[in-house]
């Protein structure tokens, strides 16, 4: 797995909840699945884990 785009996650993010009308919360689920993620949190650990190990798992 690359390490995913964060600029990418946030506009998709911003656009589902201000254009598409979710919660927050559910604009994150859906940007952090668009790239492969489960949801959100997974996809949140992942890049804190990563800033820890500096490695891709």
């Amino acid at each position: 797995m690359t390490v995913p785009d964060i600029d990418w996650f946030e506009e998709r993010a911003a656009i589902a909840e201000h254009d598409g009308g979710c919660s927050r919360s559910e604009a994150e689920n859906l940007a952090a699945r668009a790239q492969g993620f489960k949801n959100a949190e997974a996809y949140w650990q992942w890049l804190a884990d990563y800033v820890v190990t500096k490695q891709i798992k």
